[in-house]
């Protein structure tokens, strides 16, 4: 047990509970609990809104599944890996000041609140939340994996041990504090994040003789890791270009995400949120993934990818300065994890069950079943979570393809197209997760790209040909 790393780290989590438990009792009771528990009664300031989404998107696969990635094939996955930069900006770009409008006007609490006023389709409703639930729960695992390892890591304890003391920090001020602990949690979060990277690039960079000489080693052991194309040249050009849709402009399609632009306070929060956002991710990106290929000339023959940050860290820092940097990864993972089991649990209870099961239940039973949902949910991913993958990005890549070829033209083009209708949204849905999963499965990186591009086009001509296959129906809320 080291005692000098676990000490800071559990300092940060006793924070973390102590800011769930006081923003519990800012939770509205009676008719406004809804919006409060899941949007923070929709007043986000600027710093607050960037930092949200910056630790809403950097999750384990920024701080532990990336770097390790970049160990593995060099610079050329730190080349990929800054599509990434474009996220936040993009999605308050495209979804902007209409959404928080329209979002407003209908009281939508979730993305499916919206797409059930748009489209009016008891369909869209339900295979929306089914796609929710799926996708995110191998989100989910994916982050719950990143906490376990890290707990591992630097405590000794086994990693079902491990599992378990993430697991529970996270649901007690989820379940007690709801969006409003998350969102405050991931301004802490975000700003640990870059502190975090800052220490953790300069550590790793001294360690290793400076940059020149770690360049050096790299090139004598493979010249090919500080090329463009990775490692084992399999980063090719297209296949480089396809992820500026995984994970840049697909990302508007992430409901985790583009359910923050409906909970700002004002258009100036937004425009503030855009331009730190845009920041922090550039900073903590490329800080990150530069520190996994650093880290090569460091440690050398790391067998598990997803471990390398956290040796990293003790590696080349003193034991209560790793402690601190660790946190970084943690906030991380946590922040993700948090604001995704809030999504799937609201899927389930707001979206499914107040729709079209019991829809005149009272707010006290809903609030009841708001808790045991999300407990529940949890724990269904913690189980999920027992045997993990060897590397946990390729299961939050998966997860992000997955929703982006379900939401993305459903959430846009009826934002901003008129004429589109359910059937369009339906076939949007069906053709694009469709797809997807069968790509997947046989014919992954078809042409050399990431599986989600093919998808995507799939499910925009889908929704066209759908939408004009019934006659135009004017829909007043987003004109």
């Amino acid at each position: 047990m080291n005692w000098d790393v676990i000490l800071p780290l559990a300092i940060f989590l006793i924070l973390v509970f102590l800011v769930g438990i006081y923003t519990s009792r800012a939770i509205k009771s009676g008719p406004g609990f809804l919006e409060d528990y899941f949007l923070a009664g929709r007043e986000l300031g600027g710093f607050v809104l960037a930092m949200t989404m910056v630790a809403t998107y950097g999750s384990a696969s920024s701080f532990i599944g990336g770097p390790g990635a970049a160990y593995q094939l060099g610079l050329g996955w730190v080349l990929l890996a800054m599509a990434q930069l474009v996220t936040g900006y993009f999605t308050l770009a495209v979804l902007g000041k209409k959404f928080a409008i329209v979002a407003r006007k209908i009281k939508a609490v979730t993305l499916i609140d919206f797409l059930k006023a748009r489209y009016e389709s008891k369909w869209v409703v339900i295979l929306s939340a089914f796609s929710i639930v799926i996708f995110l729960f191998s989100s989910m695992a994916a982050q719950w994996v990143g906490g376990g390892r890290l707990i591992e890591s630097f405590t000794g304890v086994s990693y079902t041990t491990a599992l378990f003391i993430f697991s529970v920090s996270v649901l007690v001020y989820v379940i007690a504090g709801g969006f409003r602990a998350v969102v405050i949690t991931d301004a802490i979060q975000g700003v640990v994040m870059l502190i975090g990277t800052l220490i953790i690039l300069g550590g790793t960079i001294v360690a290793g003789g400076g940059i020149d000489h770690i360049m050096g080693e790299l090139r004598a052991e493979n010249p090919n890791l500080i090329s463009p194309f990775g490692s084992d040249l399999s980063l090719t050009p297209l296949y480089v270009s396809s992820f500026w849709v995984l994970v840049g402009i697909g990302v508007v399609g992430l409901p985790q995400i583009s359910v923050r632009a409906m909970s700002y306070r004002n258009s100036k929060a937004m425009h503030r949120a855009m331009i730190i956002g845009t920041f922090v991710v550039g900073f903590i990106m490329l800080g990150m993934h530069l520190a996994g290929v650093f880290g090569r000339a460091v440690l050398p023959g790391v067998e598990v990818p997803d471990t390398v940050m956290p040796l990293l860290a003790l590696k080349v820092l003193p034991g209560w300065l790793a402690g601190v940097v660790l946190a970084a990864p943690l906030a991380a993972v946590m922040s993700t994890v948090d604001s995704v089991l809030l999504l799937v649990s609201s899927a389930i209870i707001k979206d499914v069950y107040i729709n079209y099961i019991r829809p005149d239940a009272d707010e006290r039973f809903v609030k009841k079943l708001s808790f045991v949902i999300t407990a529940v949910v949890g724990i269904g991913v913690f189980v999920m979570a027992i045997n993990p993958p060897d590397l946990l990005i390729w299961l939050n890549l998966f997860a992000f393809g997955g929703l982006e070829a379900s939401f993305i033209w459903p959430i846009v083009l009826g934002l901003y197209w008129r004429r589109g209708n359910a059937n369009g949204a339906l076939a949007s849905i069906v053709v694009g997760v469709g797809s997807y999963i069968w790509l997947h499965l046989n014919h992954p990186n078809l042409w050399g790209m990431h599986t989600v591009v093919f998808p995507i086009i799939l499910s925009l001509i889908a929704y066209l040909v759908g939408s004009f296959t019934k006659g135009d129906r004017p829909h007043t809320i987003t004109h």
